[in-house]
């Protein structure tokens, strides 16, 4: 007999229930993609904790409404933000916190990903024990694109996949598909769509978190991975040789050599999407990303929450902000970036948005096991009027 851990109205963003030893979690805006807003992020982290605590909870267990996982930070709420200093510092400091818990989270945890997975949504997936994934499935962390970086953690994880494939995927915003994500490792399980809602089932019934148990039941489920032929993972040899250069710039110089080549028209769709990219925020990705090789997760996750700060600040660019107004606010998909090319982006700037700030001002991630769920928003420096906090360290 499940019993809601919460009222269940549809306007509800995150609906929790409990079923004996399981825990479901739906994200429920499916008309907004399941975009993390602040009230999401705050039920989702709220239902995560007391569950960890909760002698009862073994399995936890994570979907998406309607055709999204989910499609990653509401932009709009980034934007609607932009002339009022660090509105959103909430929503990022409490998600990027939360990515953390959900990476070192004690309890077997299971994402259900039939649909869009992007951005900081795939947070959500890529983190748990098991993601499962189909072939409505469609990932990327298009960031770049409108002026933003990697985030979430992607710094790190991005940076641990082969060769200078996470490069790549930061710096293009290529999609994957279900089985590339499986193939790739930032899945666990491909499981057909029609069989979803019976697996979710079987793993309810199962009512244990027993991870060898689990394991088995979706391996029950899963279908053998093959790739097609014109997937881009196998088209690494080509990534690596021009994502290994030391810049932006040598990147994709070396791309455009390799377009050239007989059999490589594939790249040019990718070509033309990053010299539309923002070339600060493309540049930023690099570093972020080739940084991220020599830091564990919390360190990365603490960078990026700098770097997104310092976007929000707008302390060297406001093009995050003029690529939300084009890709998503008047959709004319004609970004004017400030600078405008590659060129022309400083480097001694791009330093200022990966300074360190003031300890206490930092993301705080709790090192110590029996203290992991302090360091909260709540308790932050943030919370103090704006004037009283200064910046840099």
């Amino acid at each position: 007999m499940a019993t809601s851990a919460a009222a269940v109205p549809d306007e509800q963003v995150v609906i929790g229930e409990e079923i004996e030893h399981v825990r479901l979690i739906t994200l429920n805006r499916p008309r907004q993609l399941n975009a993390i807003s602040p009230e999401l992020v705050s039920l989702l982290a709220e239902y995560l904790e007391k569950w960890e605590k909760d002698d009862k909870a073994d399995l936890i267990i994570i979907k998406g409404a309607g055709r999204a996982f989910s499609a990653g930070g509401d932009l709009r709420v980034f934007y609607d933000g932009r002339k009022t200093k660090d509105s959103c510092a909430e929503v990022v400091y409490r998600y990027f916190w939360l990515c953390y818990h959900i990476n070192t989270y004690k309890k077997t945890q299971v994402a259900l990903v039939n649909g869009i997975s992007m951005g900081g949504g795939s947070a959500l997936m890529v983190q748990m024990n098991f993601s499962v994934v189909t072939e409505k499935t469609v990932f990327a962390t298009p960031e770049a694109s409108f002026g933003y970086h990697t985030d979430c953690g992607f710094s790190y994880i991005h940076s641990h996949l082969p060769g200078h494939f996470g490069e790549f995927l930061a710096l293009t915003g290529a999609r994957l598909n279900g089985k590339e994500l499986v193939a790739v490792g930032l899945a666990t399980h491909f499981v057909s769509s029609e069989k979803i809602a019976e697996l979710e089932e079987r793993l309810i019934s199962l009512n244990s978190g027993d991870e060898n148990a689990v394991r088995s039941v979706i391996k029950e489920f899963s279908s053998e991975i093959k790739l097609n032929e014109e997937s881009i993972l196998n088209k690494l040899s080509i990534i690596d040789e021009s994502f290994s250069k030391d810049s932006v710039e040598e990147i994709i110089k070396s791309f455009e050599a390799e377009a050239n080549k007989e059999g490589n028209e594939w790249i040019g769709a990718y070509l033309k999407g990053m010299k539309r990219s923002s070339p600060t925020a493309l540049k930023i990705a690099l570093r972020s990303v080739r940084e991220g090789r020599n830091q564990t997760l919390s360190e990365c996750l603490k960078k990026e929450f700098r770097l997104t700060m310092n976007m929000l600040r707008g302390t060297i660019s406001g093009d995050m902000y003029e690529g939300i107004r084009a890709l998503t606010i008047d959709k004319d998909n004609a970004p004017k970036w400030e600078p405008p090319s590659l060129d022309r982006v400083d480097d001694e700037k791009l330093d200022l948005v990966f300074e360190q700030f003031q300890e206490n001002l930092e993301l705080q991630i709790p090192e110590i096991d029996e203290c992991r769920w302090d360091g909260k928003y709540e308790n932050s420096a943030y919370t103090v009027p704006h004037e009283a906090i200064p910046i840099s360290a």
